[in-house]
């Protein structure tokens, strides 16, 4: 949205299907919301509005205590977007400049670091450091709210350099201290966590959201040891262990369809729990599972999109708000893309890192590509960085090297463009695709897949004494 008087009449209608396409600060509070927030509406004369949390926390804007800006889904144009203002979104998101700085960040995305910053500060209002400094300050309220954990630790999981800084940070975007900041949490069930109970989030999503489509494939693809999906259909638990940057860890995600009484999700979140070896990989595995469920995305336009082709119009109908799911971890799987389902079980079982202690059915971490240098020629280029997959790869790129690698063939490229590098509009060898449906061919993909699957479980169910077959294929499912 570009138009002031559109932006305004959001504000004002508290229009939730632009929360994270842009925010709004008053100048009378001093204080930036969320389009959808409860509070008064504000006078138009004092509205300002921004595209990033960083640029309303830069131009001297706190937080709402009220409607929590910096919980809201993530804009879907960093998804979409292939330049250079999207990629870096993708990597600060994973983690990049507090691992790496701005230096790392400019070096992945083969600028300097004042290009990069020019770039950034141009469109988004705030440059590399700004951006970080909000995420850093985000998950620190995760933490602050959902555990009991010591506040120096806090400071130092969340990505600050010094316990002056983290101090400085919450006061300066919260205005109040990380004691009073912990003290403001909204009340929950549960209670808060601990290193052993793991992490209570809640996944926040906009518009309806299938997750009855999304868990039926995760339990298709659900590879023995790593990952695990348990109960009964719209109450099912997904569980997985996760490779990351600094250590390992083990997620739950709750489906909870049978609950809110359909298979929609309007709740307007994922619960979730979180269990991490290290704490600083909190921001990364969190981005990566906002990824495999795809929770930035924009369900209002791609439906609107699609809904225009008479083939697709009554399937969007029927599941409102489907999403394209992305993956935990993007080496894993491209391998698993590439080598099958039962050589990657295989492959668990002789080269995976064993859990410390197995966490029910999940007993490995899938290995890393030097692991399986030697065995598999697509972990050799991921290894070897022939093959990127990073948050911030270029897709153009990253498919010309997948098609040159032995074993990858133009199937196999297309579902790891889709789901490791999330990209929104692929179009997969032997799909019936439109160029209409463009740029949201992977949702359309997505759509037709689904409904093969229920169409192939109503024949299964009406004739239950016929075999159910081969196990859907990950690639197909």
């Amino acid at each position: 949205m570009s138009d002031q008087d559109t932006r305004y009449e959001a504000v004002r209608s508290r229009d939730a299907r632009f929360d994270g396409e842009f925010f709004f600060a008053v100048e009378t509070t001093g204080i930036y919301c969320r389009p959808s927030c409860p509070a008064v509406t504000p006078k138009r004369q004092n509205v300002r509005y921004y595209p990033t949390a960083a640029a309303a926390q830069s131009n001297g804007f706190r937080a709402c205590r009220r409607c929590r800006p910096d919980a809201v889904p993530g804009s879907a144009e960093w998804n979409v977007r292939a330049d250079v203002v999207g990629r870096a979104m993708r990597m600060i998101g994973d983690g990049v400049v507090d691992r790496e700085g701005v230096g790392g960040l400019a070096v992945r995305l083969g600028y300097s670091a004042r290009q990069v910053q020019r770039q950034l500060t141009a469109e988004l209002g705030a440059g590399p450091v700004a951006l970080a400094r909000a995420q850093r300050a985000h998950t620190a309220r995760v933490l602050l709210q959902t555990t009991d954990l010591p506040v120096t630790e806090i400071a130092f999981a969340a990505g600050f350099a010094s316990v002056r800084q983290f101090n400085d940070t919450i006061r300066a975007v919260y205005e109040l201290t990380p004691t009073g900041l912990r003290a403001a949490a909204p009340k929950r069930g549960g209670g808060r966590g601990t290193p052993s109970a793991g992490i209570p989030l809640r996944l926040a999503h906009r518009g309806p959201y299938q997750a009855a489509a999304v868990f039926d494939l995760l339990a298709h693809e659900a590879l023995p040891g790593v990952e695990d999906v348990s109960g009964e259909r719209g109450a099912r638990t997904y569980r997985r262990t996760l490779r990351l940057p600094y250590a390992s860890g083990i997620v739950a995600v709750e489906e909870r369809d049978a609950r809110k009484g359909g298979d929609s999700h309007r709740c307007g979140w994922l619960e979730a729990r979180l269990h991490l070896t290290d704490l600083r990989d909190l921001t990364t595995a969190v981005q990566r599972l906002r990824g495999l469920f795809d929770l930035d995305a924009d369900p209002y336009a791609v439906d609107e999109r699609l809904s225009a082709d008479p083939r697709l119009a009554p399937l969007v109908r029927a599941r409102p708000g489907l999403r394209s799911p992305g993956v935990a971890d993007p080496e894993e799987f491209a391998v698993r893309a590439a080598v099958g389902r039962e050589e990657a079980r295989r492959l668990v079982v002789a080269y995976g890192t064993p859990l410390s202690s197995p966490c029910g059915t999940l007993t490995h971490v899938f290995p890393a590509p030097e692991a399986l240098a030697e065995r598999v020629p697509l972990a050799a280029a991921l290894a070897d960085g022939t093959v990127r997959l990073d948050a911030g790869a270029d897709r153009d790129d990253a498919e010309r090297h997948l098609r040159a690698v032995d074993g990858v063939d133009a199937v196999a490229a297309a579902a790891i463009r889709t789901r490791a590098l999330g990209d929104p509009d692929v179009a997969p060898p032997g799909e019936p695709v439109s160029d209409a449906w463009r740029p949201w061919r992977s949702y359309a993909v997505r759509h037709l897949r689904t409904e093969r699957a229920a169409e192939r479980a109503a024949e299964q169910a009406a004739e239950p004494a016929r075999s159910h077959g081969e196990e859907p294929h990950l690639l197909t499912a």
